[in-house]
């Protein structure tokens, strides 16, 4: 798997070396010292994060660190018979490994305590890998003290990219850097092997606090009041105390916040979905000065932005009200022992700034008085990992009419199972009146739906500044093309906004805009103050990157090598490989695209990007065969990738195999029936073969399906009109009009089919 030359190839094609990824660092002012060092000075909160989460974090496997029944215990998934047992001291297991074979492993490592405890084996590659058989450390009536597996109902082969002997369970990926202090993933691309270190196994102080080694030296001096000697400062209360508004039941701070607050971007780094742009950390600095928090994404979260997939709080918490209201993580948590500030009923901690004498009262939550908590209905939980309970930190207000227009799940359902959204919605309508306010999730919703009128939701919903920016950088991302006036003057301006989300999504919105467009809006964002946006720029702008005047080419080398050193940064994985190949084709440089393409698919073979773009890669270079070989390939792994066979199909348009063609763009439509492209293009196919009937048959259906796609409406217009049906044509083109309303091109296709 190792690429020989392949650091000295990237130097070569950037002009210089960025962070190889390694670790290695220059000298460094402040050093880690240690959490037991802080102890003589900040005894109680040593002692409170004694036994904490982070402190448990990850432990050596040891007689008191491991929970789970290694007495000779057996577990059962599908045909596989795993056993857990001790020999000469350590902790030991039988399961299958990556040839589907049982083998003995032994741990070295706990992960976690509480619901769940999980074990790492060490791999002779320096690799950690979590099994995916887990000790559910509940008591036992509430159905714990059993192994369970966190995939209980599909069979994870030892093929599967789900197994805990594959990239996906790396620790040393998806992992380390959270449950570790100091983490230096040290990863060799020539060798494929990792040298991982660390400074405390689990979570310490100088994971958020920073090196501590100026810190303590200052304070043996006894120098600390002018400098504490910490790179960062979490205190984002200062002066400020919460007042209770007696007219609202509601308390505010008693001064305005002055700078953004520190603490959730500390905590983001771990408490977030997010990927790295940037192979060292750096405490202190905004989340995106290192790392990319997802957006919205459908495969994360609901329409209406609540947690569909396991994102870890901080993409919620910029969703609520409570974050535009200045409340921090410590206004709740103690940060050292990672609990609540009070110790009874959850309800306790909300009470602190909600007067319970209003909103726990019936007339507010129309429960009886104790059988429901402020979180049931304004905190919805999700289970992942099968049994480990998340709540939703948007604090959101139930929206049973969300779930009505969107299908995006409510609280009052989540307790009332028989009962259904309209029920609900009645109820809530009955309580608090039947206005309901303007909710993102109506635009979201049809962004992702391609709906007729998603553009002119998203435009309102982009523009309504009371939105948090992670909705509007969302919504910003779904616009569709063609963009009408407004929303070209909504989206430049975007590129502009003080949120370094929002500048980000209206980088990914342009990616459907001509070359020129781009490089005439995105430029300026190469010299962004955020690292995260100048590598969205870097990335927007590479294939154009020919059209750069002479004096911003030397912005985007700079931003550039940024985007490769987020990419180094997880060299280990097959996307980044991937990405490197699509970056090195676009500067011309084809003996470094292909080597990465090339590497990418060795790690992952299934990898449908890249192979996809290998073999585009092969075509641009008129390498016809190769191409065609390499998509072949990966249908043998899995025929059921549709865009390879999307891919293929393409191909042999190219290579006038009509017929194999368009049996290749139908499958690809058929196996992704929610891509419009794929149908889009199998439509031109079938009509270029001449099949026009079939081809308006597809459009047709197409149109209902995706009424908000400008390509497949225009093409069933002049479909009609080249076929001598212009009254369908005329009224298609009526019906383009009113969902494309202004478009010049829409408007001289109706003034020429009146005339005809």
């Amino acid at each position: 798997m190792a690429v020989t030359g392949a650091a000295l190839l990237i130097v070569g094609g950037c002009g210089e070396s960025p962070q190889s990824g390694t670790g290695e660092r220059g000298p460094a002012v402040a050093q880690f010292v240690g959490s037991e060092l802080c102890a003589d000075c900040h005894p109680s909160e040593f002692e409170r994060w004694q036994g904490s989460h982070h402190n448990l974090a990850m432990q050596p496997a040891t007689d008191e660190t491991v929970l789970g029944d290694f007495g000779d215990a057996e577990f059962e998934y599908f045909d596989v018979v795993s056993q857990f047992f001790t020999r000469d001291g350590g902790y030991w297991i039988r399961t299958d490994n990556a040839s589907g074979e049982l083998e003995e492993f032994e741990i070295l490592y706990t992960f976690g305590v509480t619901p769940l405890q999980q074990y790492l084996v060490a791999f002779p590659d320096g690799r950690l890998q979590a099994l995916s058989i887990a000790w559910d450390a509940r008591a036992a009536e509430l159905g714990g003290q059993r192994w369970m597996h966190l995939y209980p109902d599909e069979f994870i082969r030892h093929d599967d990219r789900l197994h805990w002997t594959g990239n996906e369970q790396n620790w040393n990926y998806q992992c380390a850097e959270c449950h570790s202090t100091d983490l230096q993933k040290n990863f060799d691309l020539q060798t494929d092997t990792f040298a991982t270190t660390w400074s405390e196994v689990s979570v310490g102080c100088e994971a958020c606090h920073g090196p501590a080694s100026l810190h303590v030296s200052y304070a043996a001096a006894g120098t600390l009041e002018s400098d504490n000697g910490l790179t960062v400062d979490l205190d984002d209360r200062g002066a400020a105390t919460w007042i209770m508004n007696p007219d609202t039941g509601i308390a505010g701070r008693s001064a305005m916040r002055m700078q953004p607050p520190a603490q959730p971007e500390a905590c983001g780094r771990c408490h977030a979905r997010r990927s790295l742009v940037s192979s060292g950390y750096q405490h202190g600095l905004p989340l995106t000065e290192t790392h990319l928090p997802a957006l919205l994404t459908e495969i994360l979260y609901f329409p209406d932005g609540q947690i569909r997939d396991e994102v870890y709080v901080y993409g919620s918490f910029l969703q609520s009200r409570m974050y535009q209201a200045g409340v921090s993580c410590g206004d709740c948590h103690e940060p050292h022992s990672a609990t609540l500030r009070t110790s009874g009923p959850v309800s306790d901690i909300c009470s602190t700034c909600h007067l319970p004498e209003r909103f726990a009262s019936t007339g507010h939550q129309h429960h009886e008085p104790g059988s429901v908590e402020c979180v049931d209905c304004h905190m919805a939980s999700r289970d992942y990992m099968v049994v480990d309970g998340r709540r939703d930190h948007s604090f959101r207000i139930p929206r049973p009419d969300l779930t009505l227009q969107t299908g995006a799940p409510n609280a009052c359902s989540s307790c009332h199972q028989d009962q259904s959204a309209k029920w609900a919605d009645d109820a809530i309508r009955g309580w608090f009146g039947g206005e309901r306010p303007a909710h993102y999730a109506t635009a979201i919703h049809a962004g992702r739906n391609a709906d007729a009128n998603a553009n002119t939701l998203l435009l309102a919903a982009i523009g309504n500044t009371e939105n948090a920016g992670i909705a509007r950088a969302t919504a910003l991302t779904l616009l569709r093309p063609p963009l009408t006036r407004d929303a070209a003057l909504v989206l430049r301006s975007s590129l502009s906004d003080g949120d370094a989300l929002i500048r980000i999504g209206a980088l990914r919105a342009m990616l459907s805009l001509p070359a020129e467009v781009r490089l005439e809006w995105a430029v300026p964002l190469l010299r962004d103050r955020s690292r995260a946006v100048r590598i969205e720029a870097a990335r927007i702008l590479s294939d154009a990157r020919d059209g750069l005047p002479p004096p911003q080419r030397e912005h985007f080398r700079r931003a550039e090598l940024e985007l490769v050193d987020a990419q180094l940064a997880i060299a280990e994985r097959t996307e980044a490989n991937g990405n490197l190949g699509n970056l090195f084709r676009d500067a011309g440089q084809a003996v470094r695209a292909e080597q990465f393409y090339l590497l990418a698919l060795r790690q992952e073979p299934r990898n449908t990007a890249a192979r996809a773009n290998l073999a585009d890669f092969y075509r641009l270079h008129q390498r016809d065969q190769e191409a065609e070989r390499v998509l072949r390939e990966g249908l043998t792994l899995d025929d059921s990738a549709a865009p390879l066979h999307h891919a293929l199909g393409l191909l042999l348009v190219r290579r006038q195999s009509d017929d194999a063609a368009v049996s290749e763009l139908e499958l690809a439509s058929r196996l992704d029936p929610a891509n419009s492209r794929y149908t889009y293009v199998y439509a031109i196919a079938l009509n270029s073969t001449g099949q026009g009937d079939a081809a308006r048959d597809v459009l047709q259906e197409a149109q209902q399906q995706f009424p908000g796609d400008f390509d497949i409406g225009w093409t069933l217009v002049t479909l009609l009109r080249d076929q001598g049906r212009m009254d369908e044509a005329r009224e298609q083109a009526a019906l383009l009009d009113s969902r494309f309303p202004g478009n010049e091109n829409v408007t001289g296709l109706l003034r020429s089919l009146a005339e005809e």
